[in-house]
């Protein structure tokens, strides 16, 4: 791939990535409520390995092909983020807590990140509409070549911009407890909105 399509690819890209939305909210609860961000921003990366790989295998297109399941995918991903979301506003947790919890839920922190990319419709739209318009079947690069580059630049951008906003989130919020409850509960809520809102435009499409 020539470096101006690659240019180009990441300059769409990053467009969506800085766009707050469901990772961004994720990232920030995870920045005032963990001691380290570092597995929740690997869990929302290791979703987006999964689609890269899926995208490799040439199996996003099959997805991409049968509204049925796409629509299926879209619901599951915003009712799993409204729960999330529900989670959050509901259970507030404050800076500090205590090593021994943080180290027990790593894994749990981890697969809901990866849950939340993971169903994330926009990642759908990502790798089943972002994709195909930078790859050239012709190049001398095979098509899987390409894919497994460009998805390895989405997640190299989302693992730079999540860490950075959870960990300025934590440093903003570390001395405000109340600003951090406020801030968790509008993640939260964040989570709920765009959870409902996508699954009211899938349905009613």
């Amino acid at each position: 791939m020539d470096t101006t399509t690659l240019a180009a690819f990441l300059a769409v890209d990053l467009l969506l990535v800085f766009t707050p939305g469901a990772d961004w909210a994720y990232a920030i609860s995870a920045g005032l409520r963990d001691r380290s961000v570092v597995p929740a921003v690997a869990g929302l990366i290791t979703g987006y390995a999964a689609y890269t790989l899926l995208a490799v295998a040439g199996l996003v297109v099959i997805v991409a092909r049968s509204p049925a399941l796409l629509t299926a995918l879209t619901v599951a991903g915003a009712a799993y983020l409204m729960w999330l979301g529900w989670n959050v506003v509901s259970r507030p947790t404050a800076l500090g807590a205590s090593t021994e919890t943080v180290a027990a839920s790593r894994r749990q922190i981890m697969l809901k990140g990866a849950g939340i990319s993971g169903l994330n419709p926009k990642a759908l739209l990502l790798y089943f509409s972002l994709f195909p318009q930078f790859i050239d079947s012709a190049a001398s690069w095979p098509v899987a070549a390409q894919t497994g580059l460009l998805g390895a630049l989405h997640m190299t951008a989302c693992a730079g911009v999540y860490l950075g906003v959870g960990l300025l989130a934590r440093t903003v919020l570390r001395t405000r407890p109340s600003a951090a409850r406020a801030a968790t509960r509008v993640s939260g809520a964040m989570m709920i909105a765009i959870g409902g809102f996508l699954l009211v435009e899938r349905l009613a499409g």
